[in-house]
This record gives C-alpha cells, sequence and structure tokens, in this order.
C-alpha cells in the first residue's frame, strides 16, 4: 500500500475551497478541512468520506482571529501525512472604503493577508521538515490593477501574489513548491457575500468554481507557479512580469533623483 497523502483545506465550506475538498478527496487525499461553519463542514465530510473512501477531519476555525490561525498551525504540524496545504479562505467586502468600517477592513486584511502568510509560513516550516509538499494560495485577477470599490480587497490579493513568488524564490531547489492562482469571476456565494451585483460583470465572464480548481490543479500537475485558468496565452502574463521586474531595476539601479524633480 503506497504512502498516504493528505491535503488541509481552508475556507472548505464553500465555493472554490468546497471544490478543492471534493476535486482532491477524487484523487484519494484524506483531507483536513478549515472553515468557520461546522455544521456545513462536518456535511461536507460525510459526503467525501462516503463517496470517496478517504478520511477526512474538521477544524472549525475563524482565521480572523489568532486562536483560529493557532488552532489551524496546530492542525497542520500534528497531521502526520499531511504535504497539501490550500489556502483559499477569503473576504471580500467589494465598497467603496469610505463605506467600510475598521472591524471589516481589520477582518479583510487578517484573513486575506495576514492568515494566509501565517499558514503558508507554517506549511513551509512542517513541510520542510517532513521532507516535502505544497502549498497553494488562492489570490485573484484584481492583484493586478487598482480597483475602485474593491481597494483594500485588491491590494490584499496583489499581497498573495508578491508574497508567494517570493516564497517560490526563496524555496527553490528546495522540496517545498508554491503555486499562486489568479481566479477571475467565478459563480459562488462569495460574490454576494461580498455585496456584489452579478449584472456588473460582462455576460459571460463567471466560471464555476468546479471549472476553475480543475484547471488549477491541471495547472499543479504541470508545475506552474502561477496559474490563470481563464488567461489564453500566458505570455501575456509574463511580459508583465518582464516588465515590472525592468521598471524596479531601472528605478533601483541609479541612486539619483529624476532631473524632473530637480530645480
Amino acid at each position: 500500500m503506497g504512502t498516504r497523502h493528505a491535503a488541509l483545506v481552508t475556507g472548505a465550506s464553500s465555493g472554490i475551497g468546497a471544490s478543492y475538498a471534493d476535486r482532491l478527496a477524487r484523487r484519494g487525499y484524506d483531507l483536513v478541512l478549515v472553515a468557520r461553519r461546522a455544521e456545513r463542514l462536518d456535511s461536507l465530510a460525510s459526503e467525501l468520506s462516503r463517496l470517496h473512501g478517504v478520511h477526512v477531519t474538521t477544524q472549525p476555525a475563524d482565521l480572523s482571529t489568532v486562536d483560529g490561525c493557532l488552532a489551524v498551525e496546530s492542525a497542520l504540524a500534528s497531521g502526520a501525512h499531511i504535504d497539501l496545504l490550500i489556502n483559499s479562505a477569503g473576504i471580500g467586502q467589494l465598497r467603496n472604503l469610505a463605506e467600510t468600517t475598521p472591524g471589516d477592513l481589520t477582518s479583510l486584511i487578517d484573513v486575506n493577508v495576514l492568515a494566509l502568510a501565517r499558514l503558508s509560513l507554517a506549511g513551509l516550516q512542517t513541510f520542510r521538515k517532513r521532507g516535502g509538499g505544497a502549498i497553494v494560495n488562492i489570490s485573484s485577477i484584481s492583484a493586478f490593477r487598482a480597483v475602485a470599490g474593491g481597494a483594500a480587497y485588491s491590494a490584499s490579493k496583489a499581497f498573495v501574489l508578491n508574497f508567494t513568488r517570493s516564497l517560490q524564490l526563496e524555496s527553490a531547489g528546495t522540496n517545498v513548491r508554491f503555486q499562486c492562482v489568479l481566479p477571475g469571476p467565478v459563480k459562488t456565494e462569495f460574490l454576494t457575500t461580498a455585496g456584489v451585483d452579478d449584472s456588473l460583470f460582462p455576460e459571460g465572464s463567471f466560471i464555476s468554481a468546479d471549472a476553475l480548481v480543475d484547471a488549477a490543479l491541471a495547472g499543479f500537475d504541470l508545475g506552474e507557479p502561477v496559474t490563470i485558468p481563464t488567461l489564453g496565452d500566458m505570455a501575456a502574463y509574463q511580459a508583465a512580469t518582464d516588465a515590472f521586474t525592468e521598471l524596479r531595476e531601472k528605478a533601483g539601479r541609479v541612486g539619483v533623483v529624476a532631473s524632473r524633480y530637480m530645480a
């Protein structure tokens, strides 16, 4: 009998996280499912165990809190067979920042940025000790531009992209790999919870969570460091990345203030 593999999936009670749980169970992964809604997790765990014969445990946790992060970090450390971490939990709150409360803003940053960073660190350290593993961080195509009505959200997803790409560079040549997945519009509860009207998007913009995850896992199997499931030609992404790298080099190569700022 081969070695059992297990994955820990955050945001697993719905949407992209639930689709990852289903697809990984079909691949034979045992699962640790994380989300706030314990009843939904228990229902999904029972269904996946029955359909696919895998071992599924649940870890109810609010990742906007330190205690929630600590609980999941502990689950990562104690799950001897866990070698895949899916950081799918996220908050939208797509509205003008002036209409956002400090509490809502803090919750978004705590989940989208701080929790993802903490769990990435915990996964990185745990997997290195265990001899290998992989971490998948869910960003968004919103990472590529500033968005009116989504300042904190787009900024948080830009963090996820740069954070994950930097960890890829740090982990080159090691037994731990990172994948960053950047979905476009996905038909889930996420947009409704974020207060977004579907009609704001062009017709045909949406894909399903299952289609998104199937494409992301195909990219994972191919060893892609960055996967954008709805982008037809990844050369466009590489060209943009190269342009930003060149811009950074031009701005940082010489320590001289540009002439337009001199009297």
